[in-house]
């Protein structure tokens, strides 16, 4: 508000447009608009007063996060900025009003496009987001089916070792009916030495035979026992080399989600940067749309961020 002029321009005593200031304004010297606060003290704190606050944010989030909430809250101060202007109007050259007016106007649609931008930054993220799920399920997926691989080659070696044991027990069984055998022809032939005599040689010849046989039957059985036993060490080396092999596999998927971690916290860092950058032109713009309007604003700085 201002109080009645005097008799020339040099003599008009106003009052400061604040509400509970009260200070006479200072004439002003030289050319230029008509001041309509004690100070820039005054000025700031009549702007900041006329801000709406922020709304509250939802969710535990900020309304830097929500591109629709910080629109609506750039739309409520242009609109209250709108409102002082009008306010002002009263004291200030037309003119300048107008221009004021369409410096609003335009803040407003910088920040509704700058709100269009964020949605679809946060689009293409939450696409990111999908492909980087959907590529870790099927990482799952391939670790379970080298699981179930593993599991069954462990049942293979165990009924390898099985059949291994029971050919043993076979071949023991042989070696000992082979054996009794033997010694049966040997003590038949010294019975047959001892009744008859005429038939010694041929009883010697026999139980010599028999002999053979039953060491070659030894031997066939030691040879069989023998292969067993490299059977046995070649099936321990197959299932070594298949278990370090399913290591490797496992070591390659483990390395292969960690660098889709890494991804995709590059990813989100990088989306964290692009936000801070759109925050600090956001405040930037707010704080020449707050000013007292003696500054034109700088032109928006572009980042290599936005870019991408």
């Amino acid at each position: 508000m201002t109080s009645t002029p005097g008799t020339g321009p040099a003599a008009v005593a106003r009052d400061c447009k604040r509400p509970g200031c009260g200070n006479v304004i200072p004439p002003g010297a030289g050319r230029g608009r008509h001041r309509v606060f004690c100070g820039e003290d005054c000025a700031r704190r009549y702007h900041n007063d006329a801000r709406l606050p922020a709304p509250a944010a939802s969710g535990g989030g900020s309304t830097d996060a929500d591109p629709l909430a910080a629109l609506e809250h750039a739309l409520r101060q242009a609109a209250a900025h709108a409102r002082a202007a009008r306010d002002q109007a009263a004291a200030l050259d037309p003119a300048r009003v107008r221009a004021d007016i369409a410096e609003t106007e335009a803040a407003r649609r910088r920040a509704e496009a700058a709100a269009v931008t964020a949605q679809a930054r946060q689009a293409e993220a939450e696409a990111d987001a999908q492909a980087l799920a959907e590529a870790l399920q099927a990482a799952r997926d391939d670790t379970a089916a080298a699981q179930d691989t593993a599991r069954q080659s462990g049942n293979t070696a165990r009924a390898l070792t099985a059949e291994l044991g029971q050919l043993r027990l076979d071949t023991a069984s042989q070696i000992a009916a082979a054996t009794e055998t033997a010694r049966q022809q040997v003590t038949a032939a010294r019975d047959d030495a001892a009744r008859f005599q005429r038939e010694r040689d041929g009883a010697l010849t026999t139980a010599r035979d028999a002999r053979t046989a039953a060491d070659a039957e030894t031997a066939r059985a030691r040879q069989a026992e023998t292969d067993a036993r490299d059977e046995t060490r070649r099936t321990r080396e197959d299932a070594a080399r298949e278990r370090d092999a399913l290591r490797d596999s496992h070591a390659a998927q483990l390395e292969t989600q960690r660098a889709l971690t890494d991804a995709e916290r590059a990813r989100a860092e990088r989306a964290e940067a692009q936000l801070e950058t759109e925050r600090a032109d956001r405040r930037q713009l707010t704080t020449h749309i707050t000013g007292n309007g003696t500054q034109q604003p700088p032109a928006p700085t572009r980042t290599g961020a936005r870019s991408k």
